[in-house]
């Protein structure tokens, strides 16, 4: 998602679910394609750590199986600076599967 019309409606209209070290927002979309962004704050700490938290997450978002069909925004907290990729695998996965988008095991 790069659009501010995308993002907007993710907030005005999305779920959210929060954690201790993220924010998961989530809305169903018509493209039937699940979208990924991370809005990473300067509170999260400088442009390093900010960009190591996004792709630690994005890595994360990829290596779950999701459904189809939604747009997510997800917020890291200052505590995520100092978790490691497990851990915020871990907090991202429970919070997908609260807004069920992360599909159930079989």
């Amino acid at each position: 998602m790069r659009r501010r019309a995308d993002f907007d409606r993710v907030f005005r209209r999305g779920r959210h679910n929060s954690a201790r070290l993220l924010a998961v927002r989530s809305v169903a979309n018509e493209t039937g394609v699940t979208r990924l962004a991370v809005s990473a704050s300067k509170r999260l700490g400088n442009a390093v750590v900010r960009n190591r938290v996004r792709r630690r997450l994005k890595e994360a978002f990829r290596s779950l199986t999701l459904n189809d069909g939604f747009d997510v925004v997800i917020v890291p907290r200052p505590g995520a600076a100092k978790a490691d990729f497990w851990t915020l695998k871990g907090e991202l996965s429970l919070l997908l599967k609260r807004a069920r988008i992360l599909k159930e095991e079989e």
